[in-house]
């Protein structure tokens, strides 16, 4: 016989799996047997809030209060509603209340720190999560929000120990592998950065800050970039004017686009590699190996187009080709943009590149050719300002 309490676990399961919709049937069964059950009304405005369903949701919430104000899991789960639905400071009042019941629950301790972090209060971040892994030193998530707090505040070494112990208490965790990377980036190791990042996306592929901050890793491992960065080098479209009498700058451009351009064409191969090796292959969703292979092939028809093109005697073909070699940048730095309205723009972009090159070699244009391969190796930079006005929601 199903109980009650079967059927609110498995409520709570359902919730944790993603499956708000069969959480609320299983939840308003519950009610339907036991009416003025404040847990149920408590776990119904998550998943409310889960479908969007704001206010039914806090109507949930409010009576799972009212049914139960002496105990701190309504306030705890109220805290949780009003801030999914994006009501910060009733949710601090919620926790802050259920905190008051029941001072040594971790788990609220974990949702301050996560409001603190919205509000970008890192000092207060950096102080409820040590206060919560204090109570409870296994906690991956306190010890992940924790390190992030850490690297904000500029303490990288400590934000690096606390995030080791952070993957440690919980390997599985995105948000451990997530604060892991931004201490490794932090401490200026972009590699082991990278590879936390690509950890984070391989468990939840729906992580989108950690996309860019992929990228962000992997252009940090090329030297110019390094060194642009470190400058706070900024190109003003004024400067287009100027690089006719500026070649050192012409060739630092060029330089760094031509470095970006070899960085993904390893990143492509490294990528397919592990997608396609037995021990790796399931880290890798099917996309990330296509968008590889097309990534590797790119290279080799260009190189066929620009043989055949100088053999033939035929520029337009032979530009053509080494265009087509460049299109490797725009795919992938759409590919490895965080937010969708983003990819969307710089996948139209790098499509739109592909169309000119192929409207060039059928019309024997030059023109369109060589400024096909212009726009694709400068596609670093126009992906920069796109990712500067599309920033991804973060998944934490």
């Amino acid at each position: 016989m199903v109980t009650v309490r079967d059927s609110l676990e498995r409520a709570r399961l359902l919730l944790q799996m993603g499956r708000p919709a069969d959480a609320e049937r299983e939840l308003r069964g519950v009610l339907t047997e036991e009416p003025q059950h404040a847990g149920a009304h408590a776990l119904l405005g998550l998943a409310l809030v889960q479908q969007d369903r704001t206010d039914e949701a806090l109507e949930e919430s409010r009576e799972g209060v009212r049914l139960a104000p002496d105990h701190y899991v309504p306030h705890y789960l109220s805290g949780q509603v009003h801030f999914q639905a994006g009501l910060v400071d009733e949710a601090v009042r919620a926790v802050v209340a259920g905190l008051a019941l029941s001072p040594e629950h971790a788990p609220s301790w974990e949702l301050l720190a996560r409001v603190h972090m919205t509000r970008h209060d890192w000092p207060q971040m950096a102080e409820t999560a040590g206060r919560g892994l204090g109570l409870d030193p296994q906690h991956a998530e306190l010890a992940s929000l924790l390190a992030i707090a850490l690297v904000m505040l500029g303490q990288n070494e400590r934000a690096r120990a606390v995030a080791t112990q952070a993957v440690g208490n919980d390997p599985e965790s995105a948000l451990a592998h997530w604060a892991y990377g931004r201490a490794a980036l932090a401490a200026g190791d972009p590699k082991t950065a990278a590879e936390s990042f690509r950890e984070v996306l391989r468990l939840d592929p729906g992580f989108d800050a950690a996309r860019d901050l992929l990228v962000y890793a992997l252009k940090q491992r090329n030297p110019v970039y390094r060194l642009l960065a470190k400058l706070r080098f900024r190109v003003s479209w004024r400067l287009l004017f100027l690089l006719p009498a500026l070649p050192p700058v012409i060739a630092v451009f060029v330089i760094s686009a031509l470095l970006h351009w070899a960085a993904w064409v390893a990143e492509s191969w490294t990528t397919l590699r592990l997608a396609r090796a037995k021990a790796t292959r399931l880290l890798f969703e099917g996309a990330a190996g296509r968008v590889s292979l097309l990534c590797l092939a790119l290279p080799v028809a260009g190189a066929v187009m620009l043989g055949l093109g100088i053999g033939l005697g035929l520029d337009v073909l032979g530009t053509a080709g080494v265009a087509t070699m460049a299109l490797v940048t725009p795919v992938q730095e759409a590919v490895h943009t965080g937010s969708a309205a983003g990819r969307r723009i710089l996948a139209v972009w790098a499509g739109a590149l592909a169309v000119t090159i192929a409207v060039a070699v059928a019309t024997s244009a030059f023109a369109p050719a060589i400024l096909s391969l212009y726009a694709a190796l400068a596609t670093i930079w126009i992906a920069a300002g796109v990712r500067k006005i599309f920033r991804p929601r973060q998944a934490v």
